[in-house]
């Protein structure tokens, strides 16, 4: 036999051995105990199991400003679910003794920043400080520091900032734009939306900036995925450096149905009518499902089909509210009655809106 052949099948009977050898050595995968499966990631949207409130978690900063008689100080509160005060205690010794007026946020499961301004403090003077929050099931205190005061350190311009919460518009059955006002007095500022099923609200925005100006600035924020014939709560909340505010809570109601249904449908006058052309008008609400529409139209006013002629097909979104449409047509008869009608179609069905007229010129 060749020398190079059996040079190359000895090579190939040692893979086939080692291969057979490392899986009848190697242990097994067994279900549910897969020790090199992926990490599971958790959709938020499709956790049904709601979080349970609890009482509030609070941290305290050691990232503070001082000047000769005041001190900003910062930390972390978590409302955990509840709505939740928070508040600076201070003073000369450990014991503390003094506090900051009471701030409110929000009652969702995120954790948010809580500025503090402390005045009419002593220059030069060590001061001891931290963070207490508080809710319905009981309060929480941060780790206790201390900061001394300057000598020949102005005090910081601004002021907290003014907020204003404003009728939520653009509602749908699914969707709502929420409005509000904020001035940032001379301070960098940011805003948040809070919104609930409940005066509780819950649910918070993402935090944006409006900058450190002093004029009002009007924000807004889109809400989807909301539930229809539903009513939501919302407010406004502003913060800077020297505190945080909060704007009153407003609501609004979702529209309906309460689930997908057929389109609904209107037909109106057509316009810009000529001699041979015409704009023809109608509104489409989809109802909570995709919705093609477009217009039928003809001599006959039965829409018989051999003399009916239809417009392009038109898509709608499920979200779109009431829609007004509308389609150019030409190639028309002059003096002539025409016929048409606006048609929807969904999942749910077709629909077709009353017969309208017009004459050509």
């Amino acid at each position: 036999m060749n020398k190079n052949l059996v040079i190359v099948l000895v090579i190939l009977l040692l893979l086939v051995v080692g291969g057979v050898w490392y899986f009848m050595s190697a242990s097994p995968l067994v279900p549910g105990d897969d020790t090199t499966s992926l990490p599971v990631v958790q959709n938020n949207n499709t956790n049904t199991t709601p979080q349970q409130a609890t009482l509030p978690t609070a941290v305290t900063s050691t990232t503070l400003f001082t000047s000769d008689n005041t001190a900003m100080v910062i930390g972390m509160v978590n409302p955990k679910g509840a709505f939740t005060s928070y508040w600076y205690e201070y003073g000369l010794t450990t014991g503390l003794g003094t506090k900051t007026a009471s701030q409110t946020l929000g009652s969702g499961f995120a954790s948010i920043q809580t500025p503090g301004y402390i005045t009419n403090l002593t220059k030069n003077t060590t001061y001891y400080f931290r963070l207490v929050a508080q809710n319905q099931f009981g309060s929480a205190s941060g780790n206790q520091y201390s900061f001394k005061t300057t000598v020949g350190s102005p005090a910081p311009v601004g002021s907290v900032p003014t907020t204003k919460t404003i009728s939520a518009g653009s509602i749908g059955r699914t969707t709502a734009m929420i409005n509000g006002e904020v001035t940032p007095n001379k301070a960098s500022t940011i805003y948040w939306f809070e919104y609930g099923k409940t005066t509780q609200l819950g649910n918070t925005s993402v935090f944006s900036s409006v900058g450190d100006g002093s004029i009002k600035i009007p924000v807004s924020i889109s809400l989807a995925d909301l539930l229809p014939l539903t009513t939501y709560y919302f407010r406004l909340n502003a913060q800077n450096q020297f505190g945080t505010i909060n704007g009153s809570i407003l609501n609004f109601k979702t529209l309906g149905p309460a689930s997908s249904a057929v389109p609904t449908i209107v037909s109106q006058n057509a316009t810009s009518v000529s001699t041979s052309t015409a704009t023809l008008q109608g509104k489409v609400t989809p109802n909570g499902a995709e919705t093609d529409y477009w217009f039928e139209y003809s001599t006959d006013s039965l829409f018989g089909s051999v003399l009916l002629n239809t417009t392009d097909t038109i898509t709608l979104p499920a979200n779109a509210n009431t829609t007004s449409v509308k389609a150019d047509i030409s190639g028309l008869d002059s003096k002539t009655n025409y016929y048409f009608r606006l048609v929807g179609q969904n999942s749910q069905g077709t629909v077709r809106g009353d017969r309208v007229t017009f004459k050509t010129k």
